[in-house]
């Protein structure tokens, strides 16, 4: 499974999830613009859930679990 893979099948505990499809679009504009994370607009969610979700999703592509 590649990078992008991992990352829509990962799965946490807890809230119920916004649309994934949206939280995967504000990682791409993140990396792709180099913004800070707190810069993301509103439109792709709450930017600590963005964030989280690709903190959570790297540590499993490294080997480690969510």
């Amino acid at each position: 499974m590649g990078s992008v893979g991992a990352v829509v099948a990962c799965r946490g505990g807890g809230r119920p999830s916004a649309c994934r499809r949206r939280l995967i679009d504000g990682i791409r504009r993140r990396v792709r613009t180099g913004a800070p994370w707190r810069d993301l607009p509103a439109e792709y969610g709450p930017w600590q859930t963005i964030y989280g979700l690709i903190r959570r999703c790297s540590t499993m592509v490294s080997g480690r679990r969510c």
